[in-house]
């Protein structure tokens, strides 16, 4: 059993939103696991239906390139927001987003890969910046999506520059249709990724982990209404379907129309072309997610500042 730590009941209670009481008996049924406690609080009607996003904590930008049916993400870090409208940093962004797109994404392959006209490498070059800019940077990751035939469209929301911004997404669409409708779809579908955060294309593509833990936390809050068995079931079953209509892409309401299904959205395209779409695959980098940033003491700083 894991020693449950004022950190831990912090953790589960910034995750949940729960009173830090009943963090604290969550942890207490489930020997300490954070993600089983997370499960017992939503059981018990206690925590919100997802657990709440880590907070954004690193700065710097996402860059984003395209090419035809070929795209590339790079998230590089700094310690803070002004570096992103730092010119040299932002030139520096845009050449390694380049460089994931023609020589790959692999990290390390990219950090010891040239850097253009400098005579340095990629991680080289990072650290001449540092030295430069005076602050700390990390190329944290750098990932690509390409398509056989079609098109790979982009986003980048909060754009800071062209093609470089706190967030950006690739959408891969397979089609032999024309290539300007099948782009336009492409970045409309690229802004909902980025507004509406699916974790699949389709019911087919998602964690069948996820799946079985969501029925397992809808059945155990069905029982709780005290319905019978076979109402239970048909209940879970309903709202199994509200889960999938807002994780996964084909089954999320488009968020340009506001009205249609994306997938339904995407058959009215494909009927306008004259040719079959099917989305391949989607890519979404949003700055600092899962970084935790350390939580300064300022009043503790400013003593220490007066007492030296």
């Amino acid at each position: 059993m894991a020693e449950i730590t004022a950190s831990l009941v912090k953790e589960l209670r910034d995750k949940t939103g729960v009173g830090m009481m009943d963090c604290k008996k969550a942890l207490g049924e489930t020997g300490g696991d954070l993600e089983a406690a997370v499960d017992w609080l939503r059981k018990k009607g206690m925590a919100a239906a997802a657990k709440k996003s880590g907070r954004v904590a690193a700065e710097g930008l996402i860059g984003v390139a395209v090419e035809g049916n070929l795209g590339a993400l790079v998230e590089v870090n700094a310690e803070t927001d002004f570096v992103s409208r730092n010119e040299v940093f932002q030139a520096y962004v845009q050449a390694v987003a380049g460089l994931a797109l023609e020589k790959g994404d692999d990290l390390p392959s990219l950090l010891a890969g040239d850097y253009p006209e400098t005579g340095r490498d990629v991680e080289e070059e990072l650290t001449h910046l540092i030295a430069t800019i005076g602050e700390n940077m990390t190329f944290r990751r750098a990932t690509r999506l390409q398509v056989e035939e079609g098109v790979v469209a982009s986003y980048t929301h909060n754009s800071a520059a062209p093609g470089l911004g706190r967030m950006g997404v690739l959408v891969g669409l397979s089609s032999a249709g024309d290539k300007e409708k099948l782009a336009e779809l492409g970045k409309q579908l690229a802004m909902h990724v980025a507004a509406a955060n699916p974790q699949s294309v389709s019911q087919d593509d998602l964690d069948p982990d996820l799946i079985e833990r969501e029925r397992a936390v809808l059945a155990e809050q069905a029982r709780a209404s005290g319905k019978p068995e076979e109402i239970i079931d048909k209940m879970v079953e309903g709202r199994l379907r509200k889960f999938f209509e807002e994780v996964v892409l084909l089954d999320q309401t488009f968020v340009i129309d506001g009205e249609n299904k994306v997938g339904q959205a995407i058959a009215e395209a494909a009927k306008d072309m004259g040719a079959e779409v099917s989305v391949t695959g989607f890519l979404r980098f949003a700055l600092g997610e899962g970084v935790e940033r350390k939580e300064e003491d300022f009043a503790a700083e400013v003593a220490a500042a007066a007492g030296s």
